[in-house]
């Protein structure tokens, strides 16, 4: 059973300057391994092959991939076989990700990039479906129509807590944002912050999961101003402004996902993007275990960052 996240308010002299209300959704506590958007895109894909008395799960992802992690700890507590499709090369396998991949008993096997990049289209993936039949196949980042159900609950959570006028959410593979859309029903505005370069990529892989009977919704939008050069691309002086505000309202972001969005929040509200006395929602769609592979890289400093020793423990 899922448990209801928490709804915290949060507090910044940027907030107060501009009279706007911010509060978090902690989708980051669902659960201490698969936390935030992971665990509501994988309920009912997982749900599904269960009933569907699949032999196994096939996913994708890089070599530091959330949803990796989170799948292959998730089919081991389901004793669910699951193979990993991996951009990159094998000698990534015991980096700070995979290595929990493995030993949570995910089968991992590694391909290159003109290879990973077919993993959308129907001949590939019938081919793999021949492969490994029987097997539930899902995509990267586990953004499907499955998916949807999971984060639209999130809505229905957050009409319990609090009435608010904007939810802002990372976007990485647009499942997030289209299950936020189906559950809203045009209640409120939404908006997601895209955390890699791409010129309308992102709208047409919302458009495209969305049913028919929320394509048609008018209330969301994605901003594309806000990767900060590209998919886990950022600057220290980045890093160092999202250590901060976590330091300031005491929860943690990475600067791949929510900390973008985050840095997003602020620019926004500095260029009076919202009315004074909005009320906004952030939703944090966990993702801290991406900081292991991070300071493993010496891209980040594991004693800036306390959320690490946490991980490290699982």
């Amino acid at each position: 059973m899922l448990p209801l996240s928490s709804l915290q308010p949060i507090s910044h002299p940027i907030f107060t300057q501009h009279k706007i209300t911010v509060q978090v959704k902690r989708d980051d506590q669902i659960h201490h391994i698969i936390s935030g958007n992971k665990w509501r895109k994988l309920k009912y894909n997982l749900l599904q092959a269960q009933t569907n008395g699949a032999k196994g799960i096939i996913t994708f992802g890089g070599s530091y991939s959330n949803h990796i992690h989170a799948c292959a700890f998730a089919c081991q507590q389901q004793k669910l076989p699951v193979i990993g499709i991996i951009r990159g090369e094998a000698k990534n396998q015991d980096n700070y990700t995979l290595l929990w991949a493995k030993y949570w008993g995910m089968q991992l096997s590694f391909v290159d990039r003109k290879t990973y990049r077919q993993r959308g289209e129907q001949v590939y993936l019938q081919a793999l479906q021949k492969q490994y039949p029987e097997h539930l196949i899902i995509p990267e980042g586990g953004s499907n129509q499955l998916a949807l159900p999971g984060v639209a609950e999130i809505i229905n959570e957050l009409n319990q807590q609090a009435d608010f006028d904007t939810l802002i959410t990372p976007v990485g593979s647009g499942g997030t944002l289209a299950g936020l859309i189906v559950g809203d029903k045009n209640q409120h505005n939404l908006l997601g912050i895209a955390v890699l370069k791409q010129q309308g990529y992102l709208e047409n892989s919302v458009q495209a999961l969305l049913p028919i009977s929320a394509k048609n919704a008018n209330n969301w939008r994605i901003l594309n101003d806000y990767h900060l050069g590209g998919y886990a691309k950022f600057s220290p002086q980045d890093a160092n402004k999202i250590r901060e505000f976590s330091r300031v309202v005491g929860i943690d972001f990475e600067p791949v996902y929510s900390g973008k969005m985050i840095l997003a929040l602020l620019a926004l509200i500095e260029s009076g993007y919202f009315p004074a006395h909005h009320r906004i929602v952030i939703l944090h769609t966990g993702g801290l275990q991406g900081l292991g592979g991070l300071i493993e890289r010496g891209i980040l400093m594991p004693n800036e960052w306390p959320s690490l020793p946490e991980l490290t423990a699982q």
